[in-house]
């Protein structure tokens, strides 16, 4: 028998909230039983929209919070202000042991801020990371870090191997995934002192290394986890959605132009929306926030119904096969 999980839920962060995310909310217990959802938000806002839906009432608490931290504000400064805020009051839910996970579409700022200083580091984790899965020929890669830490030591790129090695085997049943460090050549000689000195110290670790990987090797899925910088991961991950979009909407113009492309696009259709949703970052989930004493994600700040539903079944399976423990033990 399943265990049930608590997802405690950033209902007034992102661009669609409260809309997107409570409907995503109630499609993610609609479809598991096992998910208790908090609400953390304006009680009043939250409570007007959930008598559009029907659910469990079992599985729905709201906590009520009347503060709002945007993306404008600066992290550390609103985390500290703003203790009636959505995204702190969930992060203390999380402390407390209240809640087993949290998820925002907020701030990343704060999120990072606020996971770090409310729900803490694991004993032995310098830095924690931001590890999006994003798709490749082959399936999927665990880009770690890509938007938690922009200036790193060589220590925390190798803590990023060894937490994002824990996390592909588990969640994705990749025994001994491949771990490879993002860099402008293959040669271990080649980039700038971060990368050579990361270099030299995972080749000693126990982990599946396999070297160095250029940008253009990474869509054909050559390596399953990709360990450099924050400055780095966001560009890729930047362009990775951004080049997904384009792509497919090129393909759409060009298969619109005339008749006999249309009646071939009927035929095609099955397999464009296959290939469409490998590019879709709402299948995904959303990141999660590896090295933090609890679960911490951050999805996507226009995240819609989709996406939060997607992110909160990931938290749930996150839980079920204990990532978090099995980190602590390995630092």
């Amino acid at each position: 028998m399943q265990e049930m999980i608590t997802v405690a839920v950033d209902a007034m962060g992102g661009d669609n909230a409260p809309n997107e995310i409570i409907k995503g909310c109630i499609q993610s217990i609609n479809e598991d039983s096992n998910i208790k959802i908090c609400l953390v938000g304006n009680n009043i806002i939250i409570n007007e929209q959930l008598t559009k839906y029907t659910y469990n009432k079992e599985q729905v608490e709201v906590v009520d919070a009347k503060e709002i931290i945007e993306t404008c504000e600066p992290p550390v400064m609103a985390i500290r202000r703003k203790k009636d805020s959505s995204l702190v009051k969930g992060l203390n839910l999380v402390k407390e042991k209240k809640a087993d996970a949290f998820v925002s579409a907020g701030s990343t700022g704060a999120i990072l801020a606020g996971g770090t200083f409310i729900v803490g580091r694991v004993k032995g984790v310098e830095r924690p990371a931001l590890a999006p899965l994003i798709p490749n020929k082959k399936g999927v890669s665990l880009l770690i870090d890509c938007g938690a830490n922009v200036d790193s030591k060589p220590s925390y790129l190798v803590q990023y191997a060894k937490m994002g090695s824990i996390y592909y085997e588990n969640v994705l049943g990749v025994k001994n995934p491949k771990v490879a460090l993002i860099n402008i050549g293959e040669e271990e000689s080649k980039g700038n002192n971060l990368v050579k000195e990361t270099y030299a110290l995972l080749k000693d670790e126990d982990i599946n290394f396999i070297g160095n990987i250029e940008a253009r090797d990474i869509p054909e899925g050559k390596a399953d986890i990709l360990v450099c910088d924050a400055f780095v991961g966001n560009i890729i991950l930047k362009y990775t959605e951004g080049f997904g979009l384009t792509l497919f909407s090129m393909l759409k113009q060009a298969l619109m132009q005339d008749v006999r492309s249309k009646i071939g696009t009927l035929l095609l259709k099955p397999a464009l929306k296959n290939f469409k949703k490998s590019l879709d970052y709402a299948e995904y989930g959303g990141v999660p926030l590896l090295g933090l004493e609890g679960l911490v994600v951050k999805t996507h700040g226009s995240a819609d119904a989709k996406a939060i539903k997607n992110t909160i079944i990931q938290c749930k399976k996150y839980s079920d096969l204990k990532i978090n423990e099995k980190i602590k033990h390995n630092f």
